[in-house]
């Protein structure tokens, strides 16, 4: 694993990118397309750490997702050129979501931006460089809460693969050099509470552990 610091440009996130998730959402994965969103680099909370309970919403709802971090840029990049030349490392990360605030824009129409951008939103482990962890196709990705298993499925049932997230996106907007995808997340979410430890594992990575702290 790398010591030096990843200077990371931007977050990326796919969304409704495993078929459970996006039942257990009210959807259809055959009609679904996968959502992509942005957070703020300044998201980012270390491993290790305490998150504040965000003090707009009372429905604070953590997605265990794989991070990828790309070393090279580029438009219009082909999914078959990914692997090999643009990613640099995986880590395991928490998109955190204020479910409250989401569906409260959603029954509106309005974006749910704030729902998902907020501080401390991204929960991070450090990056493993892809030549210590191989191109992470498939293992188990899994998030505990206070040891109990909150969700599980496997990396390999993600709808969009990492090649073909990193091709679609380069379509849409010029990538970077530190730029980070947060890769999408398995069904089972649910709230958390203040003290809740939050454990994220992604098979041949880094564990994240979260604790949920005051708001105050």
């Amino acid at each position: 694993m790398s010591s030096r610091p990843f200077p990371v440009r931007r977050i990326f996130c796919i969304g409704m990118n495993y078929a459970a998730h996006v039942r257990e959402m009210g959807g259809d994965p055959s009609k679904q397309e996968p959502v992509f969103f942005m957070k703020p680099a300044s998201a980012i909370l270390p491993n290790n750490s305490i998150m504040p309970y965000p003090p707009q919403s009372s429905d604070l709802q953590p997605e265990v997702e794989m991070v990828v971090a790309l070393h090279k840029g580029g438009r219009n990049i082909p999914a078959d050129k990914v692997d090999q030349n643009y990613v640099f490392g995986y880590a395991v990360g928490l998109d955190m979501t204020c479910r409250d605030l989401q569906r409260a824009a959603r029954e509106t129409g309005g974006p749910w931006e704030m729902a998902k951008a907020f501080d401390h939103s991204a929960p991070c482990t450090a990056i493993t460089p892809e030549f210590y962890a191989g191109n992470i196709a498939r293992g188990k990705i899994e998030l505990k809460v206070n040891g109990e298993v909150r969700q599980s499925s496997d990396v390999s049932d993600m709808i969009m693969k990492v090649p073909e997230i990193v091709s679609h996106l380069s379509t849409l907007v010029e990538l970077f050099p530190g730029d980070l995808i947060f890769t999408g997340t398995p069904a089972g979410v649910g709230p958390v509470e203040i003290g809740d430890v939050l454990e994220a594992t992604v098979a041949g990575l880094e564990p994240l552990l979260i604790t949920i702290g005051s708001n105050t």
